[in-house]
């Protein structure tokens, strides 16, 4: 259960979430000074996406969950996740740089690494030796990132299912069926929350301000277009499809 103290104490941090709000949802889909990409080669692609009314239908629905704190308060998030946030060894993880903290969906954050990790795997093409073994470890971790959230997520749910949350009651949902029905639509509602962010931070990454190293480091900007190109067809084939995927 989210306490209204726990969510009253990060509301004071609006205007970092008014900043990612900007960057995220809405400066790729309009002309803004603080847009940037690999030009000429992606002019077309950007007016594209501005021009895209269905993707901005998609946009202005994750924007609305995202937006004021205000729709899914489902956990305290990081609000700014990606891959160099997280420092591993082999004994502890650690993330790092919450000043973006809210509460606010969860699927942001799954979603954030998950659209780095997409980054990344699009941009091994552009550099010069074969890395077709590195893009297959990239695809596994994304398989592996949800699944292990999945199976910790839905553990901890099992284990608290007759814990002080309000969402949904032990008394209401002590029928095991019944608690596996909703907990099987709610995490296939996070998934597809998840997917959506993630296509719109591609999207960002490609055309926003601030870009990935990925493709930075790629010095043919022909070469990197092509490669930030095939990113934002999977991207915008995500955004029409993702509410779909089981």
């Amino acid at each position: 259960m989210i306490l209204p103290h726990a969510v009253a104490e990060f509301c004071a941090n609006v205007e970092m979430c008014r900043l990612t709000e900007q960057v995220v949802f809405s400066d790729p889909c309009k002309i803004s000074e603080y847009n940037c990409w690999t030009s000429p080669y992606l002019d077309g692609d950007a007016e594209a996406i501005r021009n895209d009314n269905a993707l901005k239908l998609e946009v202005a629905e994750l924007k609305s969950m995202y937006i004021l704190f205000c729709e899914k308060t489902q956990a305290l998030i990081h609000g700014d996740l990606h891959t160099s946030s997280v420092m591993v060894t082999q004994d502890s993880t650690q993330v790092i740089d919450p000043e973006f903290a809210f509460y606010g969906p969860m699927g942001f954050d799954i979603g954030a690494f998950l659209g780095n990790l997409f980054l990344a795997y699009f941009a091994q093409d552009g550099h010069a030796n074969d890395r077709k073994a590195y893009k297959e470890w990239i695809m596994n971790t994304i398989s592996d990132t949800w699944n292990l959230f999945h199976k910790k997520f839905t553990s901890l749910w099992d284990i608290h299912k007759d814990g002080p949350g309000e969402a949904y009651l032990h008394e209401i949902y002590k029928d095991m069926e019944l608690r596996e029905l909703v907990k099987q639509k709610y995490m296939i509602g996070l998934f597809h929350d998840s997917l959506g962010f993630a296509a719109a931070k591609v999207i960002r990454q490609i055309f926003g301000v601030g870009h990935v190293e990925d493709f930075e480091s790629i010095v043919d900007p022909v070469k990197r277009a092509d490669c930030e190109r095939c990113a934002l067809d999977f991207a915008k084939s995500l955004f029409l499809l993702f509410r779909n995927f089981i």
